[in-house]
């Protein structure tokens, strides 16, 4: 396989973990119903559709996005608000406010995944090594 698919292959898993834990975390009750098979198939919607949004985006020349920490942050923001959007009606009482929030808490992950993961996760392994000497 080649080196560019290898690629697309990890960002659509990056892309996919990201907005369903945004989504787990933003649904009302989210917390409360964590077992519920439906709170998770809806999430698992949203991660399925931004992840498949965003390996399309690969072939765009949006791809230069993702080379940026924070260009990539709002582009899986934004990625994420449309496949919420599109995965389910919102559960708050004004139309959209639920997917901006969603949107808002993925990108977030997607920022603080690159700042803890980069390097082969330097900094982890550098806390670790600060706590367990």
């Amino acid at each position: 396989m080649s080196n560019e698919w290898m690629h697309r292959i990890k960002l659509f898993v990056q892309r996919f973990w990201q907005p369903t834990s945004a989504c787990m975390t933003c649904m009302p009750g989210s917390w409360g119903n964590f077992a519920s098979v439906a709170h998770w198939a809806i999430a698992f919607k949203t991660g399925l559709l931004t992840g498949l949004l965003a390996v399309l985006l690969t072939f765009t020349p949006a791809a230069k996005l993702y080379g940026n920490r924070y260009g990539n942050a709002a582009l899986v923001g934004l990625l994420t608000m449309i496949g919420d959007t599109y995965a389910h009606t919102s559960h708050y009482r004004l139309p959209y406010v639920e997917h901006v929030l969603t949107g808002i808490v993925s990108g977030l992950l997607a920022l603080i995944a690159a700042y803890l993961l980069e390097d082969r996760a330097r900094r982890i392994r550098a806390a670790w090594a600060r706590v367990f000497g």
